[in-house]
């Protein structure tokens, strides 16, 4: 029941993201994005809920309680831009904290209020010229994969000296966990014939030049199961960097490009795999939210898939093969906040777990890496200590092996684990990687 004057404290009802109006002139204007951020501010500083998520909070509420009046009126509209500079868009607040998310009448959504404070800073032209560098992922992951470059890459990220002048002169945080390089065609990719069941693996960025053995595992692990895969090798980047940054121009591009790939493949009958739960949420709600009314979109939207899910929905028929011939033991699974917030379940626990002799402890913490987070000299000390509960976690249950669906998830908790026990005996393996070991196809 609604409190007297209709104002209710908390929400039982499902969130509502609202779109996302950046095409509108109200969205850019300085005067109203700080009326809207120190509304919001205050209603998160008379609730404090989200305090030990990410630093994001406790830069507010330290610029609040440092105030002359202890209230968000007393801090400096200037001052704004620090709160949104520590937000990596997880999301998670939205989605597992606030109770002031639409449709509640406060119609709190903060990390969109976020994102329109980095497309302010971007639009302005204040964003630094590394954070547009290491947002144009499908330039720098392309050049430093081109073979030859990308050995020298990747002794550059193993040695001390550069990585301390990288810090000086870069940014780049001299300890932070950096990808290594490689370039991979996954071109000709032998489909499945068993099944009608078809799906097109939109790779990213990860998959084609710095992991690409996630995405073996999980086309064998599909193949195993009866589905074709086919790779879409001209898909460009998901646009996810683009959009941390604020740049929602560049997002628009990036969908523009890949659209076409994608609705050619749906009719050709195949649903949309990604092995990044970034890159699956961009297509599942950012760019939806982005464009509410394109009904390419839309489309693309309904047929685009978490790759566990897309499993379980197959357990659900009675068509997953559970002919398993390893177990994996005790698993310590890092939930991605990109994937959590998506709300369809904890479907690669609930996968891992009908592994006989298999025993899976759900981390439900953010690993602090983002895109670029952790990698930064200004905000690698802040990662390191939000993912320090889920490195002690995984020391402290004594798993033997650990992972995350995100890539960049899973190597900064390796980072974290050895930066803790440098000779821990616990395994990083991606999850589709346990999988796939699991089924004995290695």
């Amino acid at each position: 029941m609604p409190a007297p004057g209709g104002v209710r404290e908390g929400s039982l009802e499902a969130p509502d993201r609202q779109p996302i109006k950046w095409k509108d002139a109200e969205y850019g204007d300085t005067d109203a994005l700080e009326r809207e951020m120190a509304r919001v501010f205050d209603v998160c500083h008379s609730c404090r809920r989200c305090v030990n998520l990410c630093q994001t909070f406790p830069v507010l509420f330290d610029l609040v309680d440092e105030s002359d009046t202890m209230e968000v009126d007393g801090v400096d509209p200037a001052q704004y831009v620090e709160v949104a500079d520590q937000c990596f868009l997880c999301d998670l607040c939205a989605e597992t904290k606030c109770p002031y998310l639409p449709p509640h009448e406060f119609a709190v959504d903060f990390p969109h209020l976020m994102l329109r404070a980095k497309a302010h800073k971007f639009n302005q032209g204040k964003s630094r010229w590394r954070d547009r560098l290491l947002t144009s992922t499908d330039m720098v992951f392309g050049t430093l994969s081109t073979p030859g470059i990308a050995t020298l890459a990747n002794a550059a990220a193993d040695s001390k000296t550069l990585r301390r002048l990288g810090e000086g002169m870069v940014g780049l945080h001299k300890d932070a966990p950096l990808p290594k390089f490689t370039r991979v065609s996954h071109e000709g990719v032998a489909p499945a014939t068993a099944t009608t069941d078809k799906v097109a693996l939109f790779v990213t960025c990860y998959g084609r030049h710095s992991e690409p053995e996630v995405v073996e595992d999980l086309v064998a692990v599909y193949q195993h199961n009866g589905i074709a895969v086919e790779i879409l090798t001209d898909a460009r980047c998901c646009g996810m960097p683009k959009l941390e940054l604020g740049d929602l121009p560049s997002v628009e591009r990036l969908k523009d490009a890949n659209l076409p790939v994608f609705l050619d493949a749906i009719e050709r009958g195949c649903d949309i795999l990604s092995p990044v739960p970034s890159c699956v949420l961009m297509y599942r709600q950012e760019v939806p939210l982005m464009f509410p009314d394109d009904k390419s979109v839309a489309k693309v939207q309904a047929h685009f898939f978490d790759p566990f899910e897309y499993l379980m929905k197959r357990h659900a028929d009675g068509r997953l093969n559970t002919e398993f011939v390893n177990p994996l033991g005790k698993v310590a699974y890092h939930a991605a906040c990109h994937q959590r917030v998506q709300n369809f379940g904890a479907k690669t626990k609930e996968l891992l777990s009908l592994v006989p002799d298999t025993e899976v402890e759900l981390i439900n913490r953010c690993s602090g890496h983002d895109g670029t987070y952790a990698v930064k000299a200004e905000t690698y000390d802040y990662a390191m200590k939000i993912v320090r509960p889920v490195a002690r976690t995984v020391l402290e249950r004594d798993a033997e092996r650990y992972g995350s669906d995100c890539p960049m998830a899973g190597r900064m908790i390796r980072h974290a684990v050895e930066v803790r026990e440098a000779d821990a005996d616990a395994e990083m393996m991606h999850p589709m990687s346990m999988l796939r070991y699991a089924y004995g196809l290695t």
